[in-house]
């Protein structure tokens, strides 16, 4: 495909977004160089932010004609480099499109546009007793858009599911321009579950204009837990024991002393004196049932060896048991200048020795590491951190983090739980997959993007351009119509 100059694609593009909708200062463009992933950056080309839903399939459109790349940005939120600028392509911002275009509290349901805040959902549902469940750490910030490209979780996502599970249908823009509509308010649309396929997908398929979510009834009663433990091990016991009695909490949080010194630097949250780990346990439901909950899980915290657990009286000290977890990622830059955050995924079974091996990685490469995570669901965050100045400590955080994903890949995890493969783990993949798992994954990507234009360079290990996959053409030819 030939590709038309960047100059030129400018012009065309300022005719559809306005002069206010192009960015090609060399200056501006680079506030844009990456995600919250600051390892990797990389300049865009040219930056646009359109308004609507059908500048956003203009523009995808124009660099399809135009053979350019294009990536898809919300909030720049995200931890895998997902987000990470093509440095001949143009990256595409959706944080102007912050329109709440519907809450149906009779259908459970909202609409909204791709750069709508995460929590601003749950607020506008507030008024009806609804309120949307998926709720990442980066909540106050992160787009739904970002959400959906990534499959977001978080913490309460051991009970209620990650964003796949809460997504119902999808205004979709097509990696050639086209907009399409996915799903929709029904419960299970019929047919391929095309909603399902772009969850999750990372913006290689396309890009959400509109997105339906699933809205969920706010329970009657919530009562937080804050336990202490001498150590991470007992934490991890208290875990096993409250699950193992078939107790699903809304959320089981574990963080460990140097997450903990982290979180009391930044934001004073008062978690237990001397703890080396604690747990954030929240019970939510019927309030009979809740008493019932709350009981045992303190109970099972006593008999892991619980030093100290606290129950919130109120919203208010709800609010600050959670700021401290909720903080943890960016707290960490008051005790390290640089570090990594990794997420991968272990059998809840496996925390203490994956939890040990973490601990021997961190001496043996002579970097920290401080771990907070989902206990609940296995999902693991470790921040490596180190000094940048420092000759070598970078290169021994990388060693380290791929360590750890070795680590969980080798018990039978995952590499990834909520983050997204992006441009971070695309090296990993062939680790937990074959090559054929990989092949069958690109011949789905080319029967959307057979010109591999649509945030290209992300997920896969190295470059699969659809002509260089066994019989793509042959076996996608009939596919543009799926739609």
């Amino acid at each position: 495909m030939a590709t038309m100059p960047m100059v030129d694609l400018t012009t065309r593009l300022r005719a559809v977004l306005g002069e206010d909708g192009v960015i090609d200062d060399p200056a501006e463009r680079r506030t844009y160089e990456c995600d919250g992933l600051a390892q990797y950056k990389v300049t865009p080309a040219l930056v646009v932010l359109p308004r609507t839903g059908a500048q956003v399939a203009e523009t995808v459109r124009l660099c399809s004609e135009a053979g350019v790349p294009f990536v898809a940005r919300g909030s720049g939120t995200g931890l895998s480099g997902g987000a990470l600028p093509h440095a001949d392509g143009v990256l595409i911002v959706t944080s102007r499109l912050r329109h709440i275009v519907e809450i149906d509290p009779e259908n459970l349901r909202a609409v909204v546009q791709p750069g709508v805040v995460n929590l601003d959902v749950s607020k506008a549902a507030a008024p009806h007793g609804l309120y949307y469940a998926p709720d990442p750490s980066s909540q106050q910030i992160c787009s739904v858009g970002g959400n959906l490209a990534e499959n977001s979780g978080g913490a309460h996502c051991l009970k209620y599911g990650f964003t796949t599970n809460h997504v119902t249908g999808a205004t979709w823009v097509t990696p050639q321009g086209e907009t399409v509509e996915l799903g929709g308010k029904a419960p299970d649309a019929p047919g391929y579950d095309l909603v399902g396929l772009v969850v999750g997908s990372e913006g290689t398929l396309g890009i959400a204009t509109d997105i339906t979510v699933r809205l969920t009834r706010s329970p009657e009663a919530v009562r937080t837990v804050l336990a202490g433990f001498a150590t991470t091990d007992h934490a991890g016991a208290a875990v096993s024991a409250i699950i193992a009695a078939g107790i699903v909490p809304a959320a089981i949080e574990m963080m460990d002393a140097l997450a903990i010194e982290a979180a009391e630097a930044a934001v004073a949250c008062h978690y237990p004196e001397g703890a080396g780990a604690v747990l954030v346990v929240e019970v939510d439901g019927a309030a009979a049932d809740v008493a019932q909950e709350l009981s045992a899980v303190e109970r099972h915290c006593r008999e892991a060896g619980a030093g100290e657990i606290r129950v919130a009286a109120d919203e208010a000290e709800r609010a600050l048991i959670w700021k401290g977890r909720k903080s943890a990622f960016a707290a960490v830059g008051r005790i390290s200048p640089n570090y990594i955050v990794q997420d991968g995924v272990i059998p809840r079974t496996a925390l203490p020795a994956v939890l040990q091996r973490i601990a021997a990685l961190s001496t043996a490469g002579g970097v920290r590491v401080a771990n907070v995570f989902h206990a609940g669901d296995g999902n693991l965050h470790p921040l490596v951190l180190f000094d940048a100045t420092i000759e070598g400590q970078s290169e021994k955080a990388e060693e380290v983090s791929g360590a750890i994903l070795d680590l969980c890949i080798e018990h039978g995890g995952s590499i990834t739980g909520e983050h997204g493969v992006g441009a971070d783990k695309a090296k990993y993949m062939p680790r937990m997959f074959s090559d054929d798992d990989l092949d069958t994954m690109g011949l789905l990507r080319c029967a959307f993007d057979p010109d591999s234009l649509s945030n290209p360079a992300k997920v896969f290990p190295t470059p699969r351009l659809c002509g260089e996959v066994p019989k793509v053409h042959d076996s996608t030819e009939n596919l543009a119509g799926v739609f």
